[in-house]
């Protein structure tokens, strides 16, 4: 055990940089999975725990105040109800802010849907004009208990008493109402009322909103609200944040992990000697397994223990979503064992990776062997190398005239140095001499054996080269360690040497190549599925019309304003380009058992623009656009017709396009103004959208608005659902320094095998002419060789991954595919060249010292 201590230790002194390089990535890639499970906790367990503190309502049902809601609590599946409460529409403001709200009228904290009080106090009839606001809603106010809120037109106040949380859909500036409860004497004209239905399965839902729907009749419904809904809403961009750190963090793993085993190959085939004498001096198969694995599960374990306990220690810290997340996480029961889990697979998963690299180690014979001829390992030999450079060395170029040292190992005195030297091994250890290879007998000198000689049959009777051409053959592949006729063309064109060598070294060992060439192209494919990932962020605010988003300003009008002055207010302002009058309402769906969204915006003069990933626009008649959440919902496709329910009135419209929707989780229908006025012709715009010029600040339009309205229009700017995601622009530049240093680990490892085999060919090269720094550039190229290889299959991979990722996340989320965007041209040239100058200027140093060892230090190394 001692030994073996003592050996592991002499190891990492030699080898610091890349136990440190193993440490930082064991690291970030635990931090990040650590990060995505906070992430996804804190996306369900706050909406879960205030439903379950709330002993919240499954399913809410909005309706006008003539139906009799009292037979809802006799239905099958029904738990519990709480209400009906009176509700009234209105907007109040505070501070400069507007937001619209539902008034609902509450006589007693209820039982079923029992808002939990997070400030202030329940309402009290001391106060009777006091209200609770939610406290999403109480945010975008900038309300405390003790303020004061207005309702804009009349002379009415509200004090507001307390805050609440609530597990019903949270208020969104110019889609959902914000929730006030009030006492039933503060709503004294409701417009309709609602009623929660608690459900003994909550797996019944749509069977149950199909069964109120009926009793109450179609007619007598404003809107359905349910717990799948509400919750969907809660986890929104948080669940996005969990599941980018998640994959990315597992693929980092997967990456680190094959980094990892490649470092221990190439370290255990330039090590066979250091090994050899481990067995000899008497270490068993199973200690040196045990050196290797326990080596690497040190620095695996010291990196995961230091990442789990900053997440720990500074988590929380973090600015933003991820410090609320990790706050919110550490405080949740499953904590403990996700701190534990976590770090405790990704030890286990390196560990497996090394263990497999490990046991080729212990395999290693105690007595060294010869190792194999050009013929199967791909190096340079006296025969290969003249065929390569031409039929006479006398005749090659002034520059590879062999000199010094060179010129004697030329002269026909004896076998080659590394000959030499293995068969003076052999006999020392008492074994038979090996045959040497074919093409390295030594007949007559060494520059007769460099000299072309007649080609022989190959074994197995196989053609020619000339025989081929004449059967009409392809021609034969070279043998290994053969330049290809490429490679000779190509030096006989006068390509500088060191280039033609360098290609031929990267790719003549085809198995191993390949393996270096797919560890190294893994993280650069992340890294390129990342970037895409920014790229498609940076669309969402750089041309929001493309993914969904052509209007900037959203506002509503109350009734002190007629249809045309509103218009004409609103075209007025310089910075409006464009105002689409429009209604938005609530539509129940075939089978009654839940609603969507219906939107009549534009006119057949001017169409409102929609961005279509499918089909084409909607100008006829009874012609419609849906979004991928309602054709999910449906379960219909462009060109299907749907109906649909608007209080008693049945709209049958035509699907003939899909559009990008960002709102309302893509459970959208949009069609005319003009297609909705045909069924109802005393239809009026509630809202208007309105497209700015270019260049003009939707806050200043948004502030002259309001000024010119006296108090009669609301104006709100359109949610961007890229705001949501700021974070995770922090979360890509992390996860793509967490990637870079893993592919900088394999790198180093390809560049540290590539050396080491270059040693054994700097003999021949020296003999045939070629100065040090030529030697360089054939490493330099080899390594440079590698790394192009491995962007171009990261690039031709990467792209279509990350299209298909983001669009099934957009499939998912409602918004539907379409809103991918790949990084542009250049920048991913300026990824390829960095990554390819990267790896070249890494090479470059230990490459120059290899080629410029002594001859003795060379022999030892080729020995």
């Amino acid at each position: 055990m001692r030994a073996t201590l003592r050996w592991a230790h002499s190891d990492l002194r030699t080898h610091r940089g890349e136990a440190l390089f193993l440490v930082l990535a064991t690291a970030g890639i635990v931090a990040s999975l650590l990060l995505a499970t906070a992430l996804f906790g804190y996306a369900t367990n706050p909406w879960q725990r205030v439903f379950t503190q709330s002993h919240g309502a499954h399913v809410w049902l909005h309706t006008d105040t003539a139906a009799d809601t009292g037979k809802l609590a006799e239905l099958d599946g029904v738990d519990s109800v709480a209400g009906p409460y009176p509700t009234a529409a209105t907007t109040v403001a505070s501070r400069g802010s507007r937001a619209a709200v539902e008034l609902r009228g509450t006589p007693e904290r209820p039982s079923v849907g029992r808002p939990p009080v997070v400030s202030g106090h329940w309402l009290d009839p001391a106060t009777p004009n006091g209200v609770v606001l939610e406290s999403r809603l109480a945010r975008a106010l900038l309300a405390e208990p003790g303020d004061t809120l207005t309702v804009p037109g009349t002379a009415r106040e509200l004090t507001v008493v307390g805050l609440a949380d609530s597990a019903e859909p949270r208020y969104r500036p110019g889609e959902q109402p914000g929730l006030v409860w009030a006492l039933p004497s503060a709503v004294p004209d409701p417009g309709g009322q609602v009623i929660g239905l608690r459900l003994t399965d909550p797996g019944d839902t749509s069977y149950v909103v199909q069964r109120a729907v009926t009793v109450l009749g179609a007619g007598a419904i404003g809107e359905v609200s349910t717990w799948q809904q509400a919750r969907a809403e809660a986890q929104g961009d948080n669940r996005l944040l969990g599941q980018v750190l998640g994959l990315f963090g597992l693929g980092a793993l997967v990456a680190a992990g094959l980094a990892v085993h490649g470092a221990i190959g190439t370290r255990i085939r330039g090590h066979l000697r250091d090994l050899s004498v481990l067995k000899a001096i008497g270490f068993t198969p199973g200690q040196v397994v045990r050196i290797f694995l326990l080596q690497h599960l040190a620095y695996a374990l010291l990196g995961a223990v230091a990442a789990a306990a900053l997440a720990e220690a500074l988590g929380s810290r973090v600015p933003g979503r991820l410090g609320d997340a990790v706050g919110v996480w550490q405080g949740l029961p499953g904590h403990t064992v996700a701190l534990f889990v976590i770090p405790v697979g990704a030890v286990l998963f390196i560990g497996a990776t090394t263990g497999l690299a490990a046991w080729r180690a212990g395999r290693v014979p105690p007595v060294p062997v010869q190792r194999p001829t050009a013929a199967l390992g791909g190096r340079l030999t006296g025969a290969n190398t003249g065929r390569a450079f031409g039929p006479d060395p006398a005749a090659a170029t002034p520059g590879m005239q062999p000199t010094g040292t060179a010129a004697q190992a030329l002269q026909p005195a004896a076998a080659p140095p590394v000959r030499r030297l293995t068969v003076g091994l052999r006999r020392v250890l008492g074994l038979r001499p090996t045959p040497a290879a074919p093409d390295r007998q030594p007949t007559g000198t060494t520059n007769q054996t460099l000299r072309p000689q007649p080609a022989a049959a190959p074994p197995g009777g196989r053609p020619t080269g000339g025989l081929r051409r004449v059967l009409g053959l392809r021609p034969a592949a070279p043998r290994a360690g053969q330049l290809s006729d490429l490679a000779r063309r190509a030096l006989g064109a006068r390509v500088p040497p060191a280039l033609v060598l360098g290609w031929h070294k990267a790719f003549t060992r085809r198995p191993r190549s390949l393996a270096t060439v797919a560890r190294l192209t893994l993280p650069l494919l992340l890294i390129v599925v990342a970037m895409s990932a920014w790229t498609t962020i940076d669309r969402f605010h750089s041309t929001p019309e493309q993914v969904g988003l052509p209007t900037a300003l959203s506002v509503r009008a109350d009734a002190g304003l007629t249809e045309r002055q509103t218009r004409a207010l609103l075209e007025r302002d310089p910075g409006v380009a464009a105002a689409y009058p429009g209604v938005e309402t609530a539509a129940l769906v075939p089978g009654q058992t839940a609603t969507i969204a219906l939107r009549g915006l534009g006119t057949g003069q001017d169409p409102y623009p929609y961005t279509l990933a499918e089909g084409r626009p909607a100008s006829g008649a009874d012609e419609a656009v849906a979004g991928q959440g309602l054709l999910d919902l449906l379960d219909v496709r462009v060109g299907d017709w749907v109906r649909m329910t608007v209080g008693d009135q049945p709209q049958i419209l035509h699907i003939v396009g899909r559009s990008i929707e960002p709102d309302n989780a893509g459970r959208v229908i949009s069609t005319s103004l003009d297609t909705l006025r045909a069924n109802d012709p005393g239809l009026r715009p509630t809202l208007y959208e309105l497209r700015l010029d270019p260049g003009a600040d939707p806050r200043e339009v948004a502030d002259r608005l309001a000024t010119a309205g006296r108090g009669h229009l609301d104006v709100h700017t359109v949610t961007n659902p890229a705001d949501g995601l700021s974070p995770l622009r922090a979360v890509v530049a992390g996860l793509i320094a967490v990637l870079a240093l893993i592919g900088l680990i394999e790198l180093l490892t390809a560049i540290g095998g590539t050396v080491r085999e270059s040693e054994r060919d700097l003999l021949a090269l020296k003999a045939i002419g070629l100065s040090p720094r030529q030697i360089t550039a054939i490493t330099v190229t080899a390594t440079g060789c590698t790394a192009m290889a491995a962007v171009l299959a990261a690039t031709a991979l990467g792209l279509p991954l990350a299209h298909w990722l983001i669009d099934a996340q957009g499939r998912s989320s409602g918004i539907g595919a379409g809103i991918a965007q790949g990084p542009s041209a250049p920048l991913m040239l300026l990824l390829g060249t960095a990554a390819v100058l990267c790896a070249a200027a890494l090479a470059a140093l230990p490459a120059a010292r290899a080629a410029r060892r002594r001859l003795a230090d060379t022999l030892s190394a080729v020995a």
